[in-house]
């Protein structure tokens, strides 16, 4: 198993787009260094949706993708309820427009987006499975009820759920609190973390002096509650800066940045975290940050000081886990 994906919701424009949630500007020609960066770096799990700039993440990440061997590359994407009727609604169309916007001839996981009615789409899960189409099935945003009826129902044609998708930060703990974590684990599922530096706002870069673009989705949620993570971040960063540098890196004197024991802490949790890649240094970043292991006494203490913000970050989009 990867210990990190690449997410590409940033990507593109559109509907749920880069350009509305992220504040940010993004096409294959700014995006091909990042790509191509991750490769180099052995990160190859890229993870999309048709939900993200409604097919315009997908078609950057097929038009890059298109440069390497189909099986270097492994692709994840999503089909969305809350748009199935845009193809038919139907589980399979949604996949079918996937595999052709990216220029590929499978998918190899493929996700029920969100729980709007399991029982409903879940089994449109299963004839992709068996044409070959999907070589693995998730669920995302689901609690442990919604995923062991989609499990019973997949499990009726010998298929089974490989990986849970689930918001989980240092702010937002629900699947562990709800027992989704430890689920995952009994039962030989990958827990894919997505939002572990919630959107940029435990990275570091920003505080009430050098806020987050005021315009976006993103700006408008986490703005207003940045003093409140000064404590959490200033602990982050001198965790960091008692690793130093990799020992394979050029700089010595280095430190691991703030946005790094994020991800680490992800990781030290049995969690794949899901790093937004927008620029190079992003997924360069991202691969040193895998090789740290925090200390539980470190984990221990960044979740008290998360504990202690009193700010909840759950998504309009989810239903608590607990």
């Amino acid at each position: 198993m990867a210990k990190i994906a690449l997410g590409t919701w940033a990507w593109g424009a559109g509907a749920f787009g880069g350009d509305k949630v992220f504040g940010s500007k993004t096409d294959v020609v700014n995006l091909k260094p990042v790509f191509d960066a991750a490769m180099k770096a052995r990160l190859s799990l890229w993870d999309t949706a048709t939900a993200y700039g409604m097919g315009e993440s997908e078609k950057i990440l097929g038009s890059l993708a298109k440069a390497y061997k189909r099986e270097q590359v492994e692709i994840s994407t999503k089909f969305t309820p809350q748009i199935a009727e845009v193809f038919e609604n139907s589980v399979e169309k949604m996949a079918d427009a996937s595999i052709e916007r990216m220029g590929c001839d499978y998918i190899d996981i493929y996700w029920i987006h969100n729980p709007m009615d399991v029982e409903r789409w879940t089994p449109g899960l299963i004839p992709l499975l068996r044409s070959g189409k999907v070589k693995r099935v998730g669920v995302s945003n689901h609690n442990i009820k919604e995923i062991q009826r989609a499990n019973e129902i997949l499990a009726e044609a010998g298929f089974k759920v490989s990986a849970v998708q689930n918001h989980f930060s240092l702010l937002y703990r629900s699947s562990e609190k709800g027992g989704v974590l430890d689920y995952c684990k009994e039962n030989g599922i990958e827990f894919w973390a997505y939002m572990v530096l919630e959107q940029g706002a435990l990275s570091g870069k920003y505080n009430k002096e050098n806020p987050l673009p005021a315009e976006s989705d993103r700006g408008q949620k986490y703005n207003p509650v940045l003093p409140q993570l000064e404590a959490l971040t200033s602990e982050m960063t001198a965790i960091g800066q008692k690793y130093g540098a990799i020992p394979e890196q050029s700089s010595p004197t280095r430190s691991l940045s703030c946005s790094q024991v994020g991800i680490a802490w992800a990781i030290a949790k049995g969690t794949m975290p899901i790093i937004g890649a927008t620029k190079a240094r992003h997924v360069i970043e991202a691969a040193e940050a895998a090789k740290i292991q925090l200390t539980a006494e470190e984990v221990a203490r960044l979740e008290q000081l998360a504990d202690a913000t009193g700010i909840d970050t759950r998504g309009g989009w989810e239903h608590s886990m607990e």
